[in-house]
């Protein structure tokens, strides 16, 4: 017995509720060309990485520090030297042709954070002048290089490689870049799908090839990743190119993955990761180079393709919100960004009942932290239904945990639920009534 005064005393004790939290969905990782400048960089607050740390997945969280860390201003300052050098040697053409891919990179990242974006990771290939073949996409998972890299990195939620169409093609000493090489586009679009398939919580920000007209596009795009399969659900593919102002102060028509992937981040932040990520405006863009009509668009949205349109009054939109996917559950993309965010939220959230004795309490436990994580998320919005039972269902009982899945160390819990989708097309039908009395003066 402890000896204390007459008093109050209070004992605080847990609840033993286990809470499910949800993960993040905005953090992208871009994957692009980087080079260090010739001579000596300026001094700047944040030092560059080195070669070494530019091959592996980093932590960016605003456009200073990724200024800084990738050489920017002293590769802006030898870029607008060659520009104006007379003459203009062909190393000197190379050299110009390599910076404006390492700019290809940086305009996706300010694209991002212009838009709404707050943090993403960025993984670098340090030779521009030459190309990318699938194998070098996928790099090495022990050295955390390309694709292979961000396995390591769960918060990726989205991935982007904008210098994607570069890669297909070495540099040369032309005025004029080389065209890119579709067949091998496409074989690198199909292995940055292989890996978002395989880690079932990020999606691809695919950039159409560019300078594409809407036949040629249709076609291409009937060849990359069947609307049946799998992959097709994972990918998010954008069209046409958009023309920015320029980081460094030189307009340049670049890939629209970066803002677009801080659209998503801004819609995930204002409304919730369920909303659309579409009739949004896009962010430090000039103007678009294809000006697509209503025919057009229609015929590019039917294969998954998302459109960034032009209207009178309203400014530049993003007028589409599919994936590849022909499959009624897969075929929005706000949908399947919504199932692996609730997929991804209860794994990491139960991890607790690893090991816990697999009884009538733990089944009854899960069942009050789903039910209450999916509650939840119906009142923000996400599922449709008027009660939660319309919304949602969670299984987790002696109908489904049998004593053959208790021996085998199992514990089951089927979870159901009704997504909301979008309004895609909004139908009002106007009726003139005919033979109403007129009024007498």
């Amino acid at each position: 017995m402890t000896t204390k005064p007459p008093g109050v005393y209070v004992t605080e004790k847990s609840s033993g509720v286990r809470m499910i939290v949800g993960v993040g969905t905005s953090t992208p990782a871009f994957l692009g060309y980087t080079t260090t400048p010739t001579g000596t960089a300026d001094e700047t607050a944040t030092p560059p990485f080195t070669p070494e740390q530019r091959k592996i997945p980093q932590p960016i969280r605003g456009w200073q520090e990724f200024t800084d860390r990738y050489s920017i201003p002293a590769l802006g300052k030898e870029l607008a030297a060659l520009l104006t050098k007379k003459p203009q040697v062909a190393a000197d053409l190379k050299r110009i042709q390599v910076i404006q891919r390492c700019f290809t990179l940086a305009e996706a990242v300010y694209g991002f954070f212009a838009n709404g974006g707050t943090s993403c990771y960025v993984v670098g290939f340090l030779n521009p002048e030459a190309p990318v073949s699938e194998n070098g996409l996928g790099g090495n998972e022990e050295a955390r290089t390309g694709l292979d890299g961000l396995k390591t990195v769960p918060d990726v939620t989205m991935v982007a490689v904008p210098s994607l169409w570069d890669m297909t093609v070495a540099a040369t000493d032309a005025k004029t870049p080389p065209e890119p090489h579709l067949p091998n586009g496409k074989s690198l679009i199909v292995k940055v799908l292989a890996h978002c398939t395989a880690q079932r919580n990020r999606l691809a920000v695919v950039d159409a090839p560019p300078g594409q007209l809407v036949e040629p596009l249709k076609e291409f795009v009937g060849t990359v990743a069947s609307p049946d399969s799998d992959e097709a659900a994972f990918m998010a593919l954008y069209y046409p190119w958009v023309k920015v102002p320029g980081v460094d102060g030189v307009p340049r028509t670049v890939p629209p993955s970066g803002h677009l992937a801080g659209v998503w981040a801004r819609t995930d932040a204002e409304r919730g990761v369920f909303k659309a990520p579409a009739n949004q405006n896009l962010r430090g863009v000039l103007d678009l180079p294809t000006l697509l009509s209503d025919d057009e668009n229609g015929q590019l949205n039917e294969q998954g393709v998302n459109c960034l349109r032009v209207f009178p009054g309203r400014g530049l939109l993003v007028w589409g919100a599919r994936t590849r996917s022909s499959s009624r559950d897969w075929r929005y993309l706000n949908v399947r960004r919504l199932v692996s965010f609730l997929s991804d939220s209860i794994r990491q959230s139960t991890t607790w009942a690893v090991f816990e004795p697999n009884d009538d309490r733990l089944w009854a436990t899960l069942r009050h932290s789903v039910t209450s994580f999916l509650t939840d998320q119906w009142r923000q919005g996400a599922l449709l239904g008027r009660t939660p039972d319309e919304a949602f269902y969670v299984i987790c009982d002696r109908t489904n945990n049998t004593s053959a899945t208790i021996d085998r160390g199992e514990v089951i819990c089927d979870i159901g639920i009704a997504p909301v989708r979008p309004a895609e097309f909004v139908e009002f039908t106007i009726t003139q009534i005919a033979g109403q009395p007129g009024t007498s003066s």
